[in-house]
């Protein structure tokens, strides 16, 4: 059960939060169980939802290798709304079935491309630092550009993470 009320349905809100629940929904079709608890602060819920609307709609990185990189983050911040949410998503972008399962069971991935994506998310996740191998490898992969969104995308997914788990709507 979560620990603050969830702002659902647009007969929940306060006047001060109407405006940012109408943008949320206007950005994702409906409202979404994080910002349903973050709406009790709805300057914190617009910026997150922005973000987040930039990360994935907005994004430079291939729709596979996005998805690889939050459902990583999902597992790695115990956090199970999110992996049920983007589990079906990565599927459809194209990661096997063999590496989510890797994931899940936080077992090393044998797909090397995957691997670079995994390694990342998990080793700042883990540690809030990557290596410098790590590090480069993305570089190399991405170009700085897409290894500062790699890097962002592991931060929002990790903040939607703790925020969920701290409040109890994962």
């Amino acid at each position: 059960m979560p620990r603050v009320r969830m702002i659902e349905e647009r007969d929940d809100v306060s006047p001060s939060q109407l405006e940012t629940f109408d943008h949320i929904v206007a950005s994702r079709g409906k409202m979404i169980r994080p910002f349903a608890a973050m709406l009790h602060r709805p300057e914190i819920a617009r910026a997150a939802a922005d973000l987040g609307a930039v990360l994935r709609y907005q994004s430079t990185l291939p729709d596979h290798d996005r998805e690889l990189v939050i459902c990583t983050t999902a597992i790695e911040g115990d956090c199970p709304f999110e992996w049920d949410s983007h589990y079906p998503t990565a599927r459809a972008a194209g990661v096997s079935e063999d590496t989510l399962e890797s994931i899940r069971a936080r077992e090393d991935v044998s797909d090397q491309d995957d691997a670079v994506f995994v390694d990342f998310a998990r080793e700042l996740s883990r540690s809030g630092e990557v290596s410098d191998g790590t590090f480069e490898t993305a570089r190399a992969r991405l170009g700085e550009e897409g290894t500062v969104e790699l890097a962002a995308l592991v931060g929002y997914y990790t903040m939607l993470a703790v925020f969920m788990n701290a409040c109890e709507v994962c």
